[in-house]
């Protein structure tokens, strides 16, 4: 299946303008060290202590043997979509689309959460201290109308946001990084072997509980790197390159966050004021101390751009997976969306129904069911990943699986067992019921929104024949399982 342009009428297939370096920024851009590691950082510090940092080590190796897994997948099977076409191929119909189901709406609800964390440190840029839930839900509805523009415009304009992104990235994650390691390290590296108090080693009783919570906080903003696959069919040669660009995305990334958070957690002049609750923000704690109260701002500018790319990223993705759907059929209204723009070829109306999605949430945001549908986001994330790996794994097990062109050989089993363990084990640990005081819905969150999930989607499944056309007989409309994309 290869792209070309169209004239006259509107294009079927999407543009293959992406390079590896262009996929690899795109999955770059999607995790952000400073979203993955700037949005859980005074959660998991308040909760764990300087020793939560090793969760950030545990979590990026466990997500490396997770893409090793993925790029053996994707390069089988380089389709937009992803987790939706490899589960389809691996289990069928039902399973496949179920995987995509939960994987779209993780992929909406993640994109909306991003940008209203982006917009409280754009709120603060712009003057605003303390946002209000109101205030920070107009600057997230703003950012979401500009990044679907900016999404809208095109691969060129958006390749360029990516780039600049990772420069921005840089400067606030080594940049920064180095400068606190060099002048404001308060602590020795024998901090981060401590838990909440210094003056004790590790215990059980620490590492079963707040541990476990900040490694499951961790799990959650490291994510994003199987992006690069959700865009394969707009990548040059991506048999190959995507592969490559989930693999070196990870792997750099899970460096950069974990040098980064040293620095930071390094820095913090006083632990006790975060463990107190004196300062709800180490990290603006930490650059205040610092760079002084001056220098804040240009970094706040930095994190904004980090947020903002990260959003783009996900809401690209969001769009691909909800057009891929519509291209086999198996959603309703498919006819609009799975149409393409003639200028640019560009699958608009899934973009702009991951906008009114995120527009939606923002409406929720000051009640019970922002928080139900943020906590179903993490879980809802990792379940998705289970089913392509666990049908994976299936297959390699029965004798059936064959490799594409990049692939591990005798090491692909057991990669993809290990995968499967750290998946399911992180899975368990984010949905697990932590705090017996709050409601039973807000303690069984991911449960309730998933069950609401799963029970709308098993009312289009019990369909059977979404727009006309039997999910049975939706193969016929995504590329063949054989066929070469160059």
């Amino acid at each position: 299946m290869t792209s070309s342009p169209q004239t006259g009428s509107e294009p079927t297939e999407l543009r293959r303008e992406f390079s590896l370096w262009s996929a690899f920024a795109f999955a770059f851009a999607f995790i952000s060290p400073i979203v993955a590691m700037y949005g859980i950082y005074g959660l998991s510090l308040a909760t764990a202590g300087p020793g939560f940092w090793w969760t950030f080590v545990i979590v990026g190796v466990g997500q490396c043997i997770v893409a090793l897994a993925f790029a053996e997948l994707v390069s089988r099977w380089p389709y937009e979509g992803s987790i939706y076409q490899w589960t389809r191929r691996l289990a069928g119909e039902v399973a496949g689309w179920l995987a995509g189901w939960v994987y779209m709406w993780a992929l909406v609800i993640i994109m909306a959460t991003v940008a209203y964390g982006g917009a409280g440190f754009l709120a603060q840029l712009i003057g605003i201290e303390q946002p209000t839930a109101v205030q920070q839900s107009v600057v997230a509805l703003l950012i979401l109308l500009a990044g679907t523009g900016a999404n809208i415009l095109g691969r060129g304009f958006l390749k360029a946001l990516m780039f600049g992104s990772i420069i921005a990235e840089i400067v606030a994650s080594i940049g920064l990084g180095t400068y606190l390691l060099i002048f404001h390290r308060h602590h020795g590296i024998d901090a981060i072997l401590h838990g909440i108090d210094l003056n004790s080693g590790w215990s059980w009783a620490y590492v079963s509980g707040p541990f476990l919570a900040a490694l499951a906080f961790t799990g959650w903003s490291i994510l994003g790197f199987e992006s690069a696959g959700a865009i394969a069919e707009e990548v040059k040669e991506p048999r190959r390159n995507v592969p490559k660009a989930m693999l070196f995305s990870i792997a750099f990334i899970a460096l950069v966050i974990a040098y980064a958070s040293l620095a930071v957690t390094l820095a913090v002049p006083d632990f006790e004021m975060v463990r107190s609750g004196e300062e709800p923000d180490p990290v603006a704690y930490v650059l205040s101390s610092a760079l002084g109260e001056a220098a804040v701002k240009p970094i706040l500018l930095a994190f904004v751009i980090g947020f903002l790319a990260s959003f783009l990223a996900l809401q690209a993705s969001g769009s691909r997976v909800i057009w891929s759907f519509a291209r086999d059929k198996v959603l309703p209204g498919h006819r609009v969306l799975s149409k393409l723009s003639k200028a640019e070829a560009q699958p608009i109306p899934a973009i702009l129904v991951t906008t009114v999605i995120g527009a939606f949430v923002y409406l929720i945001s000051a009640t019970d069911v922002y928080s139900v549908l943020v906590t179903f986001t993490a879980g809802g994330y990792y379940l998705a990943f289970l089913f392509p790996l666990v049908t994976g794994l299936v297959a390699r097990l029965r004798g059936t699986w064959v490799p594409g062109p990049w692939n591990l050989g005798r090491f692909g089993t057991p990669v993809a067992v290990l995968a499967v363990a750290w998946v399911a084990f992180e899975f368990t640990n984010i949905v697990w019921p932590r705090t017996v005081s709050e409601s039973w819905y807000m303690n069984w969150a991911f449960f309730v929104a998933m069950g609401v999930i799963l029970a709308v989607g098993v009312v289009i499944l019990k369909a059977r024949n979404v727009g006309g056309r039997s999910l049975d007989d939706s193969a016929e409309a995504a590329p063949s399982t054989e066929t070469e994309l160059v």
